[in-house]
């Protein structure tokens, strides 16, 4: 058998845009011919792998689940490059995989499936990988509900959410309202100070230059940055079912402990 070197390996790569372990085996299989090794990549469906994982994943899908008698739950994004891989059978199964093994078995679910994800690359010839993905465990008391908004035949917007002292009814109610919302944080003290500053700031230099009257200006302020805390803080936005009430007026008794939501492209 021929020796094989790293500058042959480096050739193989540079012709066939094959990763470095698959064009060493190219070329042990061919015995150092880097023709008879560009064509058996193409014919493994190697060549161009190495290059796929360079091109920019901008679809995808999204899958959530809910498992353990509702006590475990996670989301998974697997994104892809274009729109018609996303919506195929075989990407969809793997994404609802994904997000079935994470939600049982933890995030090293993720690694264990590494393989299959990696042959869908070779099979539908996309660069494929695991995007945002988050997992939650219940807490005493609390429940799991979820939400998953499907176009084109796969999940595109996945929301998970923990809560106390309320029904699965409601927390399914609020995931809904968070899917379609998209509240970036729970309540309002979780918004960063710096955050606030500079929308306040910003919000001030608009109202001088619309030539607010100097002894309206405070009040004015206050009102344009509670408008933009409604659009961010999910306790403070309408709720979907009744846009004249907020999320925290429906609540009751209910509490929400925490959410996640993953969104493909985001």
């Amino acid at each position: 058998m021929a020796e094989v070197t790293a500058k042959d390996v480096a050739e193989l790569r540079r012709r066939s845009g094959a990763g470095i372990l698959d064009a060493r085996r190219a070329l042990l299989e061919s015995d150092g011919d880097m023709e008879k090794a560009t064509q058996w990549l193409r014919e493994q469906g190697l060549a161009g792998v190495s290059k796929r994982g360079e091109r920019e994943r901008a679809e995808g899908a999204v899958s959530v689940v809910v498992t353990g008698k509702g006590r475990l739950g996670a989301i998974v994004a697997l994104e892809c490059e274009t729109d018609f891989v996303a919506k195929s059978a075989d990407f969809v199964r793997l994404v609802d995989t994904l997000a079935e093994q994470v939600a049982s078995e933890g995030e090293g679910a993720i690694d264990a499936l590494k393989g299959e994800i990696e042959q869908l690359q070779i099979t539908l010839k996309e660069n494929i990988a695991v995007g945002r993905h988050v997992r939650f465990e219940a807490g005493e008391g609390a429940i799991l509900e979820s939400y998953l908004h499907v176009q084109n035949g796969r999940g595109v917007n996945g929301v998970l959410v923990e809560l106390t002292g309320g029904g699965a009814e409601i927390a399914h109610d609020i995931a809904v309202s968070i899917a379609f919302s998209r509240p970036e944080y729970l309540r309002r003290e979780d918004v960063p100070a710096d955050a606030i500053a500079t929308e306040r700031a910003t919000i001030e230099t608009i109202a001088r230059n619309e030539n607010k009257p100097e002894s309206q200006l405070d009040k004015i302020i206050e009102g344009r940055l509670n408008g933009w805390f409604r659009e961010r803080v999910l306790l403070e936005q309408p709720f979907a079912k009744d846009d004249k009430k907020s999320v925290a007026q429906v609540l009751g008794g209910a509490e929400i402990r925490r959410f996640a939501q993953v969104v493909t492209g985001a």
